[in-house]
């Protein structure tokens, strides 16, 4: 009798264990292709991204090379004329492309030319704030004496604001301003402050300096 239920146990264990193989391979059958789908999906997706890094990387250069056979030119006319035949697929390549003209300009005593191709710059939405706010500081050190003076003031204002990415550079801007109107002590005053600004360059540091000890001022003097 012992043996008997053995047997019947044995027997109903190895058709259970059938019964969960036959629903295992049925569910796979139904449903093993959303698996596939998943690995092909991940594999396809970090193949993709592995080319779009390749193109990135590619279109960089690319941009890179014919910028550097550009600015190798001889005359800044030539160099402009090539620096506007060099494709541009983003805000912040056009950008570079118009502020490198736009200096190939001054060097060509084009004032009006590097002014123009810094207003457009300027009026580029899709060029990154930062690069804007940069063409406009260009263009107002440019213009100099030929800009309103409100108009000077208006926008040295707002790059000279805390945390605009140009501020003290800015700063300096305004300080010369004051000079011009004969405001020595505000200009002090002002490029006093610019030395207490955080991550000043040392070129910035130094002309700062030299400005404060020629109003006659001592640049450690609060």
């Amino acid at each position: 009798l012992e043996i008997g239920v053995s047997e019947t146990d044995s027997f109903i264990e190895e058709v259970t264990e059938e019964v969960r193989r036959d629903r295992l391979f049925a569910l796979m059958r139904k449903y093993g292709w959303i698996g596939i789908l998943l690995v092909v999906l991940i594999v396809g997706g970090a193949a993709y991204s592995e080319w779009q890094k390749a193109h990135a990387r590619a279109s960089a250069e690319a941009f890179g090379d014919a910028v550097m056979a550009a600015m190798a030119e001889d005359d800044p006319a030539a160099r402009i004329a090539a620096l506007n035949a060099v494709s541009a697929d983003s805000g912040s390549r056009k950008a570079v492309l118009e502020m490198l003209a736009a200096s190939e300009a001054v060097t060509n005593d084009d004032r009006e030319g590097a002014l123009a191709k810094l207003n457009a710059v300027i009026a580029d939405t899709t060029v990154p704030d930062s690069l804007r706010q940069l063409a406009e500081l260009k263009s107002v050190i440019l213009a100099g004496d030929a800009m309103a003076p409100d108009e000077r003031g208006k926008l040295l204002d707002a790059l000279a604001a805390p945390g605009a990415p140009f501020r003290p550079l800015a700063m300096e801007q305004q300080a010369l301003s004051l000079i011009g109107a004969g405001d020595s002590d505000g200009a002090v005053a002002l490029l006093r402050q610019i030395l207490e600004e955080p991550d000043v360059t040392a070129g910035l540091r130094r002309r700062t300096t030299q400005l404060i000890v020629a109003l006659g001022a001592d640049p450690d003097t609060a």
